[in-house]
């Protein structure tokens, strides 16, 4: 009995102690033959239903995708030298201003520097001038202290010894030559 060529399973047939397998066939195909076949229709349908352009759209999107990310991450690049160089102008011009700034301080430290030396200066002189005015006063109070102390002395001795030498009666004849005197002017 024969197999119909469609549904024909293994079949193994020993002859002479040798087994002998037979491969199935349906259409007078064998099993790599239908693997191809439906391998081409596969590939068939596939381009029949444009699948390659569909991925090949897909895949441009994924290109045009990354390109403009590439395109952003370049911008954003150039943003950050722009960034970069601008802040470092910046720290250039800080450290000239604060150069400049130090400079400046420096000479005003040197200017008031040298306006407190003429002052402290100044000062000592003011002061040296008070003291010695202030000296030259206290001498000048002493010497007077002194004259009216020598004159008040002088006018003391000066009565005692006219009490002394003179009595009454030459007080007498001194005012009468005092009257005279004032009557012939």
């Amino acid at each position: 009995m024969a197999n119909p060529p469609i549904t024909q399973e293994l079949n193994t047939e020993v002859q002479a102690g040798v087994e002998h397998h037979v491969d199935p066939k349906a259409l007078g195909f064998d099993a790599t033959m239908l693997v191809a076949l439906a391998m081409a229709i596969v590939v068939a349908i596939m381009l029949w239903k444009k699948v390659p352009a569909a991925i090949g759209k897909a895949l441009d999107g994924k290109i045009a995708a990354i390109r403009s990310q590439l395109d952003e991450a370049a911008a954003l690049r150039a943003e950050a030298e722009q960034l970069k160089a601008e802040y470092e102008a910046k720290a250039r011009a800080a450290d000239g201003e604060a150069a400049a700034i130090l400079e400046r301080a420096r000479n005003e430290a040197d200017a008031t520097l040298a306006k407190a030396q003429t002052d402290a200066a100044a000062l000592v002189e003011r002061r040296t001038r008070m003291a010695e005015d202030k000296i030259a006063a206290e001498e000048r109070a002493a010497v007077q202290q002194l004259r009216a102390t020598a004159a008040e002395a002088a006018s003391k001795a000066a009565a005692r010894i006219i009490a002394e030498r003179h009595d009454g009666s030459a007080d007498k004849a001194l005012i009468d030559q005092a009257i005279a005197g004032i009557g012939s002017r």
